[in-house]
């Protein structure tokens, strides 16, 4: 028997026979627990297996129908590729039959067909008028034109046609695809003796063999899978769309519940801040106000917290829109996911949607750009390429790690080589270096803002010739390595200079001072030449020539720049001439002697310890020499 990769649900309200039909169409009684046997109703989800006569296998779960077990029956929804939609001939659609429809259609079930159960309680006329109920009740939905099948338990008319058409149906679903990263919401947890910690429910994506290690999140305890269960039989691999149990070691059963999460270890991450495009239902109890308490569900997980609305001051009935969810405890979910929002108190279904991405801030209301942000994030969900480039085109730091973006797009690093390599050929991704990625309108969107910002600085300051990288880090504010990166790209295209001790030098640019201070700049430079290596202080240059004012730090920035003065540090400048012959003096008697004799240097440049200890300790830092002990020699 193949086991096939597709579930069938059950859905609507109690005690209209769902679990009497699971039973009859598999042997299989889905009520499992005893209090469900002694009340007569569902609680919990009922898993069972169904044979094609192809040879093939399916699942089918029922879920409950009493209206406070309506988190269950999401949980067990979840997963689900068809919906048998169970109406009774004599109560017709009840409330809850609404929910579950409702439910069902913001998860994005999109086949199925509905079942007139109990028909052996009404005439005629009667189940006329309940088909009617039901065909106006599926109007607009995805029901809407599906097969209405009358159908008795007790005297089991209608059953081979049921039958018939669930074998026809579920043909015609297309499997889950195994691609994507291995992630199972937990529906179910307990131990068995011998076995230790065993974990049930449908996985969403991926595949997992016996012998992998998975995390269970939150929480992030690792174990390695001792076993695997598809259908109460023994598998070496367990794939997304089949009911699942699974064995794994070095994980307390009592650490795990419904709602939990286990995938493979360094892709999921639990989160509290959750954007997403909420759709709100035509029969919306109240209407949706900013910060309204809600309870989130996705996956198996039940959460309460509150909702933002990005683009609505109040949201009505069958409205879409952004939001985020803040939520009191973190969750596990991925773009893509669907959700069920309900109202924290009372328990009323509010709407639901697809969530967009996990948050990393709070987002701000009616804000142009977190929009867009949100809506091409949306747009994003149809493919892996597209859903690739949203990834880079909004990575938060500008670049990525193959690793980074595997996480991002939640698939293999091989199948993320793959991908970016092939973006890279047609120039929307680019390698930068430390092996980091970007999207190419995004670098070449940096590089024309790095190149503004230089532009800009130069401006300002007419008279520099270069500008410290510091200074452009402080204006751009991009990450260090990113912001290297980039000039590396303009230093190799010829539209930026890079010189030693991190200053930037924009191509084109040529410093400048206006007539009175280009005079007052060949003062200066010729009283530092005149003094040698006993220069004057900044200020005792400044008056011995008459410049005050903003003047003075220009004409220094200036001759510092065209290196006709060299800044040694704090208020010490020295003649560029007299600076080389100090680096040919020190090297000299380093040779000689085989280390530096300071009093010997003293003489013979005719200076004093006030100036050499500076210039020497500036030599220290240039790598020129270094201190051993008391001597200083040559570095290298």
């Amino acid at each position: 028997m193949q086991i096939q990769p597709i579930v069938v649900g059950t859905a609507g309200h109690i005690d209209h026979g769902k679990s009497t039909l699971v039973q009859l169409l598999t042997g299989v009684d889905p009520d499992r627990l005893q209090e469900e046997k002694d009340r007569g109703m569902t609680i919990d989800l009922g898993f069972a297996r169904f044979d094609l006569p192809d040879g093939r296998r399916i699942g089918i779960v029922d879920v409950p129908g009493h209206e406070r077990l309506v988190r269950n029956m999401v949980a067990g929804a979840t997963g689900i590729d068809m919906v048998m939609l169970v109406v009774a001939a004599d109560d017709g659609v009840m409330m809850q039959t609404q929910e579950h429809l409702a439910i069902l259609q913001l998860l994005g079930v999109e086949r199925g067909f509905v079942v007139l159960t109990k028909i052996d309680l009404v005439d005629d006329e009667m189940l006329e008028l309940a088909q009617m109920d039901v065909e106006e009740a599926v109007e607009g939905t995805f029901l809407e034109g599906a097969p209405i099948l009358p159908y008795s338990a007790l005297t089991k008319s209608g059953f081979d046609e049921l039958k018939q058409v669930l074998v026809e149906l579920a043909g015609q679903v297309q499997p889950r695809s195994t691609e994507g990263i291995f992630r199972m919401p937990v529906q179910r947890v307990f131990s068995a003796r011998g076995f230790g910690t065993i974990v049930t429910g449908i996985p969403v994506a991926g595949s997992l063999s016996v012998g992998d290690v998975v995390e269970v999140l939150p929480g992030g305890s690792k174990g390695k899978v001792r076993g695997i269960q598809a259908y109460h039989e023994k598998v070496d691999r367990a794939q997304a769309g089949h009911s699942t149990a699974i064995n794994i070691s070095d994980v307390d059963h009592h650490a795990v519940s419904r709602g939990m999460v286990v995938a493979k270890p360094g892709f999921f991450g639990a989160i509290s801040l959750v954007g997403a495009r909420l759709r709100t239902l035509k029969s919306l109890p109240l209407p949706i106000r900013n910060r309204l308490p809600i309870r989130l569900h996705t996956g198996t997980a039940e959460v309460l917290g509150e909702v933002i609305l990005l683009d609505h001051e109040v949201m009505g009935g069958k409205q879409e829109g952004l939001v985020q969810l803040r939520l009191s405890e973190p969750v596990v979910c991925a773009p893509g996911d669907r959700f069920i929002l309900r109202l924290a108190s009372p328990l009323l279904t509010l709407g639901g949607g697809v969530i967009l991405e996990e948050s990393r801030y709070r987002l701000k209301r009616f804000k142009g750009f977190i929009l867009e942000g949100l809506n091409k994030r949306e747009a994003s969900l149809q493919t892996v390429e597209d859903l690739l480039e949203s990834v880079l085109s909004q990575a938060p730091d500008g670049w990525l790690t193959e690793p980074e973006v595997a996480r991002g797009l939640k698939r293999d690093q091989g199948e993320v080589r793959s991908l970016l390599s092939a973006m890279g050929e047609g120039g929307s991704a680019v390698q930068l270096a430390g092996g980091h990625w970007i999207h190419g309108d995004v670098l070449q969107n940096y590089c024309v803002e790095v190149k503004r910002k230089l532009a800009e600085w130069f401006g300002g300051n007419a008279h520099r010739a270069r500008m410290d990288i510091r200074d452009l880090r402080s204006r751009v504010g991009l990450d260090k390595g990113l912001l290297g990166a980039i000039l590396d790209r303009l230093v190799e295209t010829g539209e930026v200079g890079l010189e030693s001790g991190g200053f930037l030098t924009l191509v084109g640019h040529e410093p400048r001072l206006d007539d009175a201070l280009g005079g007052f700049a060949k003062k200066v430079q010729g009283i530092y030449a005149e003094g040698q290596f006993q220069p004057p202080s900044q200020g005792e240059a400044a008056g011995a020539c008459g410049l005050k004012g903003p003047g003075l730090t220009k004409v220094f920035e200036y001759l510092t720049d065209a290196k006709l003065l060299h800044h040694v540090g704090q208020d010490l400048y020295l003649d560029r001439a007299c600076m080389e012959r100090m680096r040919q003096e020190v090297v000299r008697s380093c040779r000689e002697n085989g280390e530096l004799q300071i009093a010997d240097l003293r003489d013979a440049l005719g200076t004093t310890r006030k100036f050499l200890i500076p210039i020497l300790e500036a030599l220290d830092a240039e790598g020129l020499t270094q201190r051993k002990g008391g001597a200083r020699t040559l570095k290298g």
